[in-house]
Formats: structure tokens, sequence, C-alpha cells
């Protein structure tokens, strides 16, 4: 069994300070980074079906050289490698190319049975990549998974429930396929002692763009990317009033909120 989890770093949101447009637009932003927390649910995943099945986890991630921290965590929890994407010629890439370079990757890491991911980042909060990788991949993809059911390598086939909102929906797919998880599907482990002296030893590779064998430059470029933030700005701020109803009986003052709040067709 090979397990690759595809992660992000991404601004620990527990810890944000007040953010300018400006900053962000101008890449002056400074915040503490973290591995994107729906990412580590995948993680786990993969971990416990490497205790339950044997094999290894391999974790990869593109983006800056600081990204290695990213990769050194899922190693501290019990990742057997990693690969770091990364090369200034990537630029600040979309789902699309960023999709497109990670499932280049993938093929050139070699054998696997499963991609994991989280359903998305905190970040981009697109929810994007995945289905780019699968579609890169030509594999199957299942999304919003809160628990997989059962996996046959032999037969090479995964059964996972899907979290909709009409409730859980039960997916069976070939292997090898991309999985989206969310949160619920497990609780992730503290890295142990051991794992984290681990990553800090550990060499990992870093592949650029001319390091990945069949990587197509204009499409793992920022100039192929579909969407790009042009603007950000902060939406205008509210006024706001407080009134208070006065009535002699608190029945009174409720069919009188009734009747604002129909009237202003709140409800």
């Amino acid at each position: 069994m090979h397990a690759i989890v595809c992660l992000k770093q991404v601004p620990d949101t527990a810890e944000l300070p007040k953010v300018e447009p400006a900053d962000v637009m101008q890449g002056t932003l400074k915040v503490t980074r973290v591995v994107n927390p729906w990412d580590e649910y995948a993680i786990e995943e993969a971990l416990r079906l490497k205790e339950a099945h044997g094999g290894k986890v391999t974790a990869l991630t593109l983006g800056p050289a600081e990204a290695t921290e990213a990769l050194r965590a899922a190693v501290a929890m019990g990742s057997d490698e990693a690969v770091l994407l990364s090369d200034p010629a990537f630029g600040d890439g979309d789902a699309w190319t960023i999709g497109y370079t990670l499932a280049q990757a993938i093929r050139q890491i070699g054998q696997y049975d499963l991609v994991l991911c989280g359903k998305e980042t905190v970040d981009g909060n697109s929810g994007l990549t995945a289905a780019t990788t699968a579609r890169y991949l030509s594999i199957p993809l299942l999304t919003c998974v809160i628990k997989i059911r059962e996996v046959d390598f032999t037969a090479h086939t995964i059964t996972v429930e899907r979290l909709v909102e009409e409730g859980l929906e039960v997916v069976s797919a070939p292997l090898p396929a991309v999985v989206a998880v969310i949160k619920g599907i497990n609780e992730p482990r503290y890295p142990s002692f051991r794992g984290i002296r681990t990553a800090a030893r550990m060499a990992i590779p870093v592949w650029g763009m001319g390091d990945i064998a069949g990587l197509e430059a204009d499409k793992a470029s920022e100039a192929a990317a579909a969407v790009r933030w042009t603007n950000i700005r902060k939406p205008p701020a509210r006024a706001a009033q407080c009134e208070i109803i006065e009535a002699d009986t608190v029945e009174e003052q409720a069919r009188i909120l009734a009747d604002r709040l129909l009237a202003a067709k709140v409800i």
C-alpha cells in the first residue's frame, strides 16, 4: 500500500494578525504558517491505512522553501517520505496549474494506491485542487469522505461514505483514486518525540520545474492560471442600530418583534 498525501502550508487562522489588503497583494503579509487543518485529517487517515495494511505514506506539497516545515510536520506524525515542489517558475498558480503539477509529480513518485487530501484549504477555500489532480491523473475522485469503509488492495477497490446534504452516500470506486476527506473522519494524532527527531534529520528532496519528467512549463507556470486575484479589498463598514422593544409583557415584545421582522422581510 502506498498512500500519497497532498498537503499545503497555510496561515495559522488561530493567530492571524490584522490583515490589510495591500499586504496580501504585495506579498508582505507576515504570519505563522502551519499544515492546512483539513490536510491533517488526510495524513492521519493515510497513517491508519498503513498501520492496518502495511506499506508507506509519502507527503507532497508545492510551495516556497519554508513549506518544508509542513512536510516535516507530516513526517513527525508518521509519514515515511516527503517531497517539496518548489521553483520560482511555478509562480502564484491556481487550482488548475497546481493540480497539474501535483499530478505530474505523483507520476514521477511512482506506483501508488491512493492520493489523499483535505477537502479544501483555509486560505483559498475553492476545494478544486483534489478535482484537478484527479482529472490530470485520469483516476476517480471521491470528495467529502467522512469514512473509509473498506479498501481491498488486492482487488484494487475502495468503498467510502460521503457526507452530502441529504445524508450519507456510500460509494465504491477502483484504485488508484483521489480521496478528499472532511472533519469527522478521524482525530489527527500528535507528533511523537521520535517522529520529531526523524523529521528534523530527514533530507527532503526539492523538485523544481526541470526535475519533474513530462512537466510542460506552459501548463505549470503562473501564466497558465485560469484565475487571478487582481484586487482584494475590505467590504464597506455597515452601520448598525440597536432598539430596545418596550412592552408590558414578554409576549407583547415578541409580537412586536415578529411584526418588525415580517415588515423588513427578514422572516
